[in-house]
């Protein structure tokens, strides 16, 4: 599985991981939800571990990126709240860090 396949398969479930508190705490969601939160978060930690990257650090920083492009798709497609040109440019930002960090990464292997 390729390093963009597990970062996004990683947002996915840590973003709903981290939404089924929200949902819980802020929201009155049942208790079974935070508990399908707590699922979803060491179902990311497991899926996290397999990005191919010599250091979790390097992969951590890398995959921050991709994380925050994510969390806007879930603003919009979940929440149905339309991301701000701003949160546009400054996700564009994240993915070009984490594109340097692996691009480095990748050179200096």
């Amino acid at each position: 599985m390729s390093s963009l396949a597990v970062f996004a398969c990683a947002a996915f479930l840590e973003i709903a991981g981290c939404f089924a508190f929200w949902a819980w705490f802020r929201k009155g969601a049942s208790g079974s939800t935070a508990a399908l939160g707590v699922l979803s978060l060491v179902a990311f930690a497991v899926v996290l571990t397999r990005a191919d990257a010599a250091f979790a650090g390097r992969a951590y920083a890398a995959y921050g990126g991709i994380y925050i492009a994510a969390s806007l798709v879930w603003l919009w497609a979940v929440e149905g709240e339309t991301p701000r040109s701003t949160d546009l440019i400054g996700a564009g930002l994240a993915i070009l860090g984490a594109l340097v960090i692996v691009g480095f990464a990748a050179k200096n292997s």
